[in-house]
């Protein structure tokens, strides 16, 4: 009987979700749109060519605000609706998969134009927004930080193109949430994931296309890759034996 409550719930859910996600939309282009009639009425008594260039060299801005808008409101509003959850173990058909699960629509909204803007400011404003610590001088070329809430990065850390950092996983029957924690200096190599759990050292570099197990943890300075990821260098510079 819970399970047939919990189905009927989630399809309800998603179908409301789909209007409430054009609303975030529509709302995320006022400003583009604004700015757009306004150029377009400016120009509209010039000479046919510069209303031609005009037009499109608006709505290309236009499109561009639109972005960034659609992008810091996904920010706000998964900081405010993520789920204050302590690391552990939920049941995967439980009212606090569904609170999760609401969260990370923001996230993949945000999507629709994040890759743009990484690794930028508005980037890093939007991962702060979503609840991720994040040091200074950090680099964040991924539009792929999920959990923004559970992922603490020190100063001068590097997350390379596309690297992909969880924290949380989906396993016999059950969301695990971990926070992912990473030192000062570290470098994640593009390509690579760091599933939950993680704690990876001061200076250590996780190499490109990697994959570092749940709960792993790397000692600072030290060098792991391959799949799954293991040391391939030690703080020292020497291999391990």
């Amino acid at each position: 009987m819970y399970l047939k409550s919990f189905e009927v719930v989630q399809n309800l859910l998603t179908f409301l979700i789909i209007p409430f996600l054009g609303i975030i939309v529509g709302i995320a282009s006022i400003p583009g749109v604004w700015m757009f009639l306004e150029a377009r009425a400016y120009l509209v008594d010039q000479a046919n060519w510069l209303e031609l260039v005009g037009t499109g060299i608006s709505l290309g801005l236009a499109c561009v605000v639109w972005g960034i808008t659609l992008v810091l409101m996904s920010g706000l509003l998964g900081g405010l609706f993520r789920p204050r959850l302590e690391p552990g173990r939920y049941p995967l058909r439980s009212f606090v998969t569904i609170q999760w699960a609401w969260s990370m629509v923001f996230h993949r909204v945000a999507i629709l134009f994040l890759p743009i803007l990484v690794p930028s400011f508005v980037g890093t404003i939007y991962y702060r927004m979503a609840g991720a610590k994040i040091g200074a001088g950090c680099q964040i070329n991924s539009p792929h930080l999920n959990d923004a809430g559970s992922v603490a990065l020190g100063d001068g850390v590097v997350i390379g193109g596309n690297a992909i950092i969880n924290a949380h996983l989906v396993e016999k029957g059950e969301l695990v949430m971990a926070p992912v924690k990473i030192g000062d200096g570290a470098l994640i190599g593009g390509n690579s994931t760091v599933q939950p759990g993680c704690t990876i050292g001061e200076g250590a570099v996780v190499a490109n296309r990697a994959v570092l197990p749940k709960w792993t943890d790397i000692p600072a300075g030290e060098v792991w890759g391959g799949v799954p990821a293991k040391c391939i260098r030690l703080a020292d510079g020497t291999k391990p034996e």
